[in-house]
């Protein structure tokens, strides 16, 4: 019986739990944090060509409700940042 109640509790987690801990963050939270991030940033010409790219990838994906490539983009400008 008590192995009965560990594998629904099981099944039951691995339902619930990635929804929770993997819930999409919205776009427009992250280039919040990515605009920051810019600001501060200190970029020569080339670096500042590409993080410039890959944000403006970022809000057109965003603004066409893909959230998930649009904060693709917005992680890989913070990687070009060195954040």
């Amino acid at each position: 019986m008590k192995t009965l109640i560990n594998a629904v509790l099981i099944v039951t987690l691995s339902i619930l739990v990635p929804a929770t801990v993997f819930a999409k963050v919205p776009c427009e939270e992250t280039l919040k944090d990515v605009r920051s991030a810019r600001a501060d940033a200190k970029l020569n010409d080339a670096g500042t060509a590409k993080v410039d790219e890959l944000i403006t990838k970022g809000i057109d994906r965003c603004n066409a409700d893909d959230d998930n490539r649009a904060n693709d983009f917005f992680k890989d400008a913070m990687t070009a940042m060195g954040k």
